[in-house]
């Protein structure tokens, strides 16, 4: 497919007008995906199909969703009741896993799906184009961030796959100095090339201390790159801002910070999407791939204490799943009717979402505010996350 040449213009005006010729990563990631009209997820819904470049859990099995919807409602259950319950959404793709909860909510418990307040915030508008057609009859609104009054949420902020597509900052270990990675463009080519150069922001600095993580400790050989998601402490501090009560519930794929940074993984974890294959060239096919890169589950989790968000637990997806019925919905397949390759199919698909080589190794990171111990130990001990 090629470049999408108006962003490719519109990144080159940006860096002719930066005050040093150049902008960071993070800042070329950002109108990559994220640009009003030409972005990769601006554009349009469909990129997030089997036709398209990638899917998610959601896509695969209408269970993705119901076991959410069975997580939601013992998180009701635990915060007493309420007669509204929140469920914020953030970056609701094309509005799958929204239609699956509350659908399932509706069956689940009559008393629960009329609780819910179901909020989406998007800021891609082909994706809420589709969030929207997909669920005309549902009780949803969408709202931005500054709609939300402080301390007003009580219920459970949600994402999937939300963390992993925030733009990264790229550093690189040279002579035993962090230095960052930066996009110009070149006067030979006129085409976008990297240059190194100091760091952008002490912030970076501070998220080694939050993790605990030194680059400049002799192990890391020369030219290590890797990635820093400061985007996600953003998020996460306009979260807990928002949260008076109830949970926080990200899924993603990604590692701890002693595995994400890890000597071995030399060239960081960035990765590009396009037609279901992906490769490591973010220059290429500009504004029509999907750009990622794995979540740092311990950053979110030290950032989310640091702002008074307590961890409730960390556990991979197949068995956060499982913990919550898949196991019993996979082994009822065999004993009920219907057409073999549907079942076959259906069987696959469930088993896709538990994988540990897939979807099942992907990271869920359950954090609270406003729960007492006790209430806490409810939800750790049904989901055997400790």
């Amino acid at each position: 497919m090629g470049n999408n040449l108006e962003l490719v213009e519109i990144v080159g005006d940006r860096i002719k007008n930066s005050l040093q010729q150049q902008i960071t990563f993070a800042e070329y990631m950002g109108l990559l995906l994220y640009h009003p009209d030409h972005g990769y997820y601006a554009s349009s819904a469909g990129r997030i199909s089997e036709s398209g470049d990638f899917l998610t859990s959601p896509h695969l099995a209408d269970d993705f969703g119901e076991m959410i919807a069975i997580q939601l409602y013992q998180m009701w259950q635990i915060v007493g009741s309420p007669q509204v319950f929140s469920i914020v959404e953030m970056g609701a793709g094309q509005g799958l896993l929204a239609a699956q909860i509350l659908d399932y909510s509706s069956r689940l418990d009559p008393k629960f799906f009329r609780s819910i307040n179901y909020l989406i915030i998007e800021v891609a508008p082909a994706m809420m184009l589709a969030q929207q057609a997909r669920l005309t009859g549902f009780p949803v609104q969408w709202c931005e961030w500054t709609e939300i009054e402080d301390r007003s949420i009580v219920g459970c902020f949600l994402s999937n796959e939300l963390i992993d597509a925030l733009p990264v900052h790229q550093v690189t270990v040279t002579e035993q100095k962090i230095l960052e990675v930066y996009i110009a463009i070149s006067d030979e080519s006129n085409l976008f090339v990297e240059t190194i150069g100091e760091l952008s922001t002490d912030k970076l600095t501070k998220y080694w201390q939050l993790n605990q993580i030194n680059l400049l400790n002799g192990r890391y050989p020369d030219e290590y790159r890797t990635e820093v998601n400061l985007a996600a402490l953003s998020w996460l501090e306009q979260v807990s801002k928002k949260l008076q009560r109830g949970y926080v519930l990200s899924i993603d794929y990604g590692y701890t910070a002693d595995r994400y940074y890890n000597p071995i993984r030399a060239q960081g974890t960035l990765q590009c999407y396009y037609q279901h294959a992906y490769h490591n060239d973010p220059y290429i096919n500009i504004g029509n791939q999907d750009l990622t890169a794995h979540v740092d589950f311990t950053a979110v989790q030290n950032q989310g204490e640091l702002l008074g968000l307590q961890t409730v637990g960390f556990v991979q997806q197949g068995m956060f799943l499982m913990a919550l019925g898949l196991g019993e919905r996979i082994a009822a397949i065999s004993n009920s009717g219907g057409d073999i390759q549907s079942l076959l199919r259906r069987r696959h698909n469930l088993h896709q979402l538990i994988d540990p080589m897939a979807l099942g190794k992907f990271g869920v990171l359950i954090q609270s505010q406003g729960l007492t111990l006790e209430e806490q130990k409810i939800l750790l001990t049904g989901l055997s996350i400790s």
